[in-house]
Order: structure tokens, then C-alpha cells, then sequence
């Protein structure tokens, strides 16, 4: 790509070299398994332009790091031709003049046109006048990059360094100057200072900023790093037992959403506890890795939207790459052991592991398909995105080189079992009373989303009872309801038969705050265990003047698992959410001896076993986990 002469644009040597890289960003499948290169929205076929454009910022800028990865761990010289060409043509997207000086433009049409303003609108708009994910990426890159060229071609990285202070700038201008302010968010003290308010692009900055600290020792960009990380870590949420559980949530304008895609959160500030060395970013970064990603697995893997019912279960290169690199980062860092196999079943998604029980990353071409419905149908398309956070993962599994050999998930292509977090929805229970199903014009509440578009509202003495599911493992029972913030909203009391399971106070909400919407949408666990197969019913008491509002319960074993197979290879996830242990059967597909190895909340390990048969009994941990292994022929 070769761009005509803008001002306030213009990149290293571009005049002695005038071709610079650049990145389509979306590839369509063909009938004949061929791709076809297209745009961003509607093509005008006078100009040769699209309605967004051909590459993006965002894009290029996760390539770059892909090259920079590969050339740092096998010494590829034609990675590091692709990386340096693909951080010349970012930098070009970079503004250099004027108030919006270190900030960049998103997107750019195939001729080298820039375009500030896409269709539809992006946010903020002109693209290069505010904080953005893009600026967030454009420092990721050029803080790996600069570690990476700092001694191979000096003045490079010199060029890159001067480019990152110009993108510090930005930072301070358009987001530190807020740091140490406080928002509120549905009565939760959340912080003032991250990237568009989210920790999930702030993670992405801090990657790039720690990179750039530990090659440079730059005071500057350290304390960048520190605050942003600070921010990302008051955003830890939940705890063992409790939505969810432990997880750092990816904005602060929400208390009632985890989504997987982005959520770098994790690896950042492990990351950021060993360069700076803050072990309290560890700590936070651990309690999401370790307390979370077995949650996550049992309940279905790594979807897109917890909402907070894991309302959008498609899952994508993006999500899974995000959770893997957090799983193998923390494990590095943390003296976590347990995180390996979790990692290894994490990446087993690439290859059979997923809804469609078919492989979406191809060994022989590189091409990450575009991702998995919950249905099971694969989008066979290979866009920019999904083909870069393949390639990460891929890298990332890699570098192990035979160490942390129960991170890989060689031979693990198909899910035999997974029984974990179910959603039963509120309008499908058997309501009592005047109770109601309410359908919102739109489930989307601005923060949230409403499981199964509606929810049910209740008035005083009215009631609702769901029958539930059948197995052998007792249940955890967590309602979602909309707490509120005025007091004295009522509360619903939980009972199956003439036993108590627990009361919610639909009163106990906060202040709205930045949220998008007043009240929060929040799973808020009964402290009884219930038998499965049984009448669980709710029933609302001293209503006030509005309605209570149920969206739907969340109902998962005591011990939640999930069997991963292969054709030599078996391996079990056994998940406790109580607080003593528990004891529960799985099976494993396959011959030979069967390895039990037992973890605490933070993936450390309490014990080791070896037995044989075809079912194998496993006291597991109280809020801890057990890694059931088979090795051997079968499957």
C-alpha cells in the first residue's frame, strides 16, 4: 500500500521506502474453499471505497505484535520484514499534529485514503479525536515493538520510542489526567481513569506499556502502567460461589456483565506485577484465572456475553485466545500449576472441542474460522481478527517447548460430557398470582440483557416455581433478579417444600451512576444447596409501588464438570463451587491408569493420585478443582 501525502500523517522513511504494510480486514469463504478479500461496509465502485475501509488500525496493529512473536521465538526473518512493514503503515495512521496529536485513525480504504469518519459511526467520531481500542492496540504494538528492534535496527526503534511518547500524550490528555477519580456504577465504587472506560481496552494498552517499561525503564510509561493496572484491578468482582466468581469485569459502567472476547484483563496485570512488582495485580489477576475459568469451562466455555446469564454463547478466536493467553501468563507467574490443564482444555476449542465438535483452526494453512454459534454451525469465513488470535494462541502453545507439557491439548478434539451453569428461564416457570411475563421492546437494558428477552414482574403474594433439573449432584441456586436502589423495593423468599433456600432483598441496588440504566441485573446465590428434580419457588413480600422484576435462574452441579477426549488422551475438569468438599464420580473415556490431581482456589496443588477402571471417584476441594487424566489407547 502506497499513501499519498497527508498532513499530519507520515511514518519511518516514507519517502525512502513509500510501500508500507497494511491488512485486510475480512476474508470470505468461496464454494471452492478459497477466501476473497473484502472491506468494511458497502463498496462505492466509483471511488474503490468502503463505507468503513479495507484495513484498520486495530488490525494491523495485533498483526504487527502477531510477526513481532513469531520472530522473536524462531528468529524468522521474513516475520520480521512483515512486523517492521506492518508498524511503518500503523504509525502512517498515527496523527502527529494538532490537538488530536498521538492519537490514530481507524480505518483506511485500499488506495491509502484515510478515512476518519466510517459508516456507521464509530466512537469517537472523528475516530482520531479521543480515547479509543485503537489507540489502546496502536500502544500494544509499539511497545512489543520496540522491544523487539531496540537492538537489531536502533533508529527503528528510536522512531517507534518517539512515536510511543506521542501516544502517552494521548493517554494522559485523554485519560490519565482523570486518574484517582471515582464513578459510581449501580452503587459500586468503580475507577474514573481507564480507556473508554473499560478495563478491556486498558488491558490491551497495558500489554504494550509493560513491554515497552521492561526493555526501556521509561518512568514515564511505568506509571502509566501502574494506574492504568490499578483501575483494571478494582474492577475484580464476585467471589468463590458468587457471580462471578472473581472474574475482573471488562467496563465500569456495568456491574452485571463479563464478556470473553477483549478480556486480556488478566495477562495484562500479571504482567504488570512482574515489571513493576506489584503483587497485588498478581492477586487479582489469579482470583479471575483460578477462581473464574473453571466456572466458565463446566458452564459452557469461553462465549462472548455473561449479561449476566450467558445470553450470547457464540464463542470466537478472540474470547478463547484471551482466556488461554490469561490461563498460561497467570501460571507463569503465580506458581499456579493448575492453570496448565485448564489451558490445554481452553485450546482444545481450536480443535473439536467446541459446539460443532469440528476443528476451526487448520494446522496445514493457518486459517481460524470466524467462530461457533451455539447451534453448532461454524462461520467458515476467516477475518483479520480471528486469524490473528489464532495465530497467538498458537505462538503461545508453542513457546511452552516441552515445558508445562499438561497445558497442551494434543489428542483433545471432542467434549464427552459438560455438566455445568444452566439457565432457567423466568418465563417458563409456573407463575401464581397476578405474576406476569414482561417482553421489553428490547432486552438490551444499556448495561445488560434480559435472558430469553423478558423477564417476569411480581406484586405482593404473587409467586413463581420452577421444577428442577434431575441428576445426582446436588444444586447451587443463584436468581437473577434487577436489584433496585430504593428501599424497601420487598424481596423474594426462596423454598422447596417447607424448607428455606433463601430470601433476595430486591432493595439492596445502588446509586445508577455512569450505568446505562438504573438498577443491575445481578445473580445473587441462595445459601442452601438443593436437591435436584424438586419444586424450587420464589414468592414476593412487601412489595413497594413497583414491581419485582426475575429474569431467570442459574442453576449448576455442586461439582461441575467437563470430560475432553481424543483418540489417546482423556481429560476432566471437576469444578466445586461450595465451600466443603465434595465428593463425585466421573467417567473417562479410553484405557489405562487414570491420574487424579487436586487444586485449591488459586491452582495449587493439594495431592496427587493414581488409580484405574472406568470410573473414577474424586473427593474435590472445597472451591477448588480436580484434573481427571487418561493416557492410553481408546476413545
Amino acid at each position: 500500500m502506497r499513501p499519498s501525502p497527508v498532513h499530519g500523517h507520515d511514518t519511518y522513511r516514507l519517502r525512502e521506502e513509500p510501500d508500507l504494510g497494511a491488512l485486510w480486514t475480512y476474508a470470505d469463504r468461496q464454494e471452492d474453499g478459497s477466501f476473497r478479500r473484502i472491506g468494511g461496509g458497502a463498496l462505492d465502485p466509483d471511488t474503490g471505497h468502503y463505507e468503513q475501509g479495507a484495513y484498520n488500525a486495530d488490525d494491523m496493529a495485533r498483526a504487527a505484535v502477531v510477526y513481532l512473536r513469531h520472530w522473536s521465538g524462531t528468529g524468522a526473518r521474513s516475520s520480521r520484514r512483515s512486523a517492521r512493514e506492518l508498524l511503518r503503515g500503523l504509525c502512517y495512521l498515527q496523527t502527529t499534529e494538532g490537538s488530536d496529536a498521538g492519537n490514530i485513525v481507524l480505518w483506511q480504504q485500499a488506495d491509502g485514503t484515510l478515512n476518519r469518519s466510517a459508516l456507521p459511526p464509530e466512537t469517537p467520531d472523528p475516530s482520531d479525536s479521543g480515547p479509543s481500542y485503537w489507540l489502546a492496540r496502536l500502544i500494544w504494538a509499539l511497545g512489543e515493538g520496540y522491544a523487539a528492534f531496540r537492538h537489531s535496527e536502533p533508529a527503528f526503534a528510536g522512531f517507534l520510542r518517539a512515536r510511543m511518547e506521542l501516544a502517552l500524550d494521548a493517554l494522559d490528555r485523554g485519560v490519565l489526567t482523570r486518574y484517582g477519580t471515582w464513578e459510581v456504577a449501580d452503587g459500586r465504587r468503580v475507577p474514573g481513569w481507564l480507556i473508554t472506560h473499560g478495563a478491556d481496552a486498558s488491558s490491551e494498552a497495558l500489554m504494550g506499556l509493560t513491554a515497552y517499561v521492561s526493555a526501556s525503564g521509561d518512568a514515564r510509561a511505568r506509571t502509566a502502567a501502574a494506574q492504568l493496572a490499578e483501575g483494571m484491578a478494582a474492577l475484580r468482582a464476585g467471589s468463590a460461589g458468587s457471580w462471578p466468581y472473581g472474574a475482573l469485569l471488562p467496563t465500569a459502567t456495568s456491574v452485571s456483565q463479563w464478556h470473553a472476547w477483549g478480556a486480556q484483563m488478566p495477562t495484562a496485570l500479571a504482567s504488570a506485577a512482574e515489571v513493576l512488582g506489584r503483587t497485588e495485580f498478581l492477586e487479582a489477576a489469579l482470583a479471575d484465572a483460578a477462581g473464574f475459568t473453571p466456572e466458565l469451562l463446566t458452564g459452557g466455555g469461553c462465549d462472548n456475553g455473561w449479561l449476566p446469564a450467558p445470553v450470547d454463547r457464540t464463542q470466537i478466536a478472540y474470547g478463547v485466545d484471551a482466556r488461554l493467553q490469561a490461563l498460561l501468563t497467570v501460571a507463569r507467574s503465580g506458581g499456579s500449576p493448575g492453570l496448565y490443564p485448564l489451558a490445554a482444555l481452553t485450546a482444545a476449542w481450536y480443535f473439536g472441542a467446541n459446539a460443532a465438535g469440528e476443528a476451526v483452526y487448520d494446522t496445514a494453512t493457518g486459517v481460524t474460522c470466524d467462530g461457533v454459534a451455539p447451534d453448532g454451525k461454524v462461520n467458515r469465513n476467516s477475518g483479520a481478527e480471528s486469524t490473528i488470535h489464532g495465530q497467538l494462541s498458537m505462538l503461545a502453545l508453542d513457546s511452552l517447548r516441552g515445558r508445562a507439557r499438561s497445558a497442551t491439548p494434543h489428542g483433545l478434539n471432542g467434549v464427552e460430557q459438560r455438566d455445568g451453569l444452566r439457565v432457567l428461564e423466568a418465563e417458563k416457570g409456573k407463575l401464581t398470582g397476578s405474576a406476569a411475563v414482561v417482553r421489553p421492546e428490547s432486552p438490551w437494558t444499556g448495561e445488560s440483557q434480559y435472558s430469553g428477552d423478558a423477564y417476569v414482574a411480581l406484586h405482593d403474594g404473587d409467586g413463581i416455581n420452577w421444577t428442577l433439573p434431575d441428576g445426582n449432584s446436588p444444586l447451587l441456586v443463584s436468581p437473577v433478579v434487577d436489584l433496585v436502589a430504593e428501599r424497601g423495593a420487598g424481596s423474594t423468599v426462596w423454598r422447596h417444600g417447607s424448607q428455606l433456600v433463601g430470601r433476595v432483598d430486591h432493595g439492596t441496588g445502588g446509586e445508577q451512576g455512569i450505568s446505562e440504566a438504573p438498577g443491575a441485573l445481578t445473580p445473587v446465590s441462595l445459601p442452601a444447596v438443593v436437591k435436584p428434580g424438586v419444586r424450587l419457588a420464589a414468592r414476593a413480600e412487601g412489595v413497594g409501588g413497583s414491581a419485582l422484576r426475575v429474569d431467570s435462574l442459574l442453576v449448576r452441579p455442586v461439582v461441575s464438570k467437563l470430560v475432553v477426549s481424543g483418540p489417546s488422551r482423556s481429560l476432566a475438569l471437576m469444578s466445586n463451587g461450595h465451600s466443603q468438599t465434595r465428593t463425585a464420580k466421573v467417567v473417562l473415556p479410553g484405557e489405562g491408569p487414570v491420574t487424579v490431581d487436586l487444586y485449591d482456589d488459586r491452582a495449587r496443588p493439594l495431592g496427587s493420585s493414581t488409580g484405574g477402571g472406568s470410573t473414577t471417584e474424586v473427593d474435590v476441594p472445597a472451591h477448588g478443582f480436580a484434573i481427571v487424566s487418561r493416557h492410553g489407547d481408546g476413545g
